[in-house]
């Protein structure tokens, strides 16, 4: 198996300038945990409140990484700092000045990290994309001179998906209930009444609902509420 690799991301989730940091120790483990949220509806004279489903939270990874220049440069007087292995991996936490935001990361390790999805099509994926929550170093070795050797990362990450990514993992198809729709390039409002309701005409619905005045000057992006089918 290869090494595990951080691919820096823009926010349109395309690779920045080729900027890619390999481990130097591939982690012996790493966790994922997934939460939800959940608020208490309180309804007068009832023994307990009502249970409501909120949201769901983004899903987590953790991982400790090793770094170690002993190898490289010994403890002597050619001792290498292992900041400089360090360093590429922290400043995943900073602000980056272009996005204005810490960047965007792909994790890839092989071909089926990190495992399967927490969507409703359960398929395997092959990649994490996340931004770096936290990022604690722990140095453990120094030569004379005060130099660190060797460091212990460990890294809290946090998933990050875009709404379309998330509209379409849920493929919420019911039409008996309002939905949220991301407008793609080239789509108009009878194909999404077609997909939706299975019928072409029903775009004046949507229009309406949405308080859309000219359906020809529909564009990509624009997120829609596809309004419930009345029986």
């Amino acid at each position: 198996m290869g090494k595990m690799i951080f691919q820096k991301l823009d926010l349109n989730k395309e690779p920045v300038n080729d900027e890619t940091y390999e481990v130097q120790f591939n982690p012996t483990e790493f966790g994922l945990s997934k939460s939800v949220k959940f608020a208490d509806v309180i309804i007068p004279g009832l023994d307990s409140p009502i249970t409501q489903f909120v949201n769901g939270e983004n899903e987590k990874l953790t991982m400790e990484l090793f770094f170690d220049t002993t190898l490289e440069g010994g403890t002597g007087a050619d001792a290498v700092s292992v900041t400089t292995k360090v360093d590429p991996f922290y400043r995943l936490v900073k602000v980056d000045g272009d996005m204005h935001a810490p960047p965007i990361v792909r994790i890839t390790w092989g071909e089926h990290f990190p495992g399967m999805t927490t969507d409703q099509n359960e398929q395997a994926m092959a990649a994490f994309d996340c931004v770096v929550e936290r990022a604690d170093r722990n140095f453990t070795l120094f030569n004379s001179d005060g130099i660190p050797l060797r460091c212990n990362v460990a890294l809290t990450l946090r998933e990050y998906r875009t709404l379309e990514e998330q509209l379409t993992a849920l493929n919420l198809r019911s039409s008996d209930h309002t939905r949220v729709y991301v407008v793609r390039e080239g789509e108009t409002l009878p194909q999404i009444a077609y997909n939706t309701y299975q019928d072409p005409a029903r775009w004046r619905t949507i229009a309406e609902y949405n308080e859309i005045r000219n359906p020809r000057q529909l564009k990509p992006g624009t997120v829609l509420h596809l309004p419930p089918v009345r029986r």
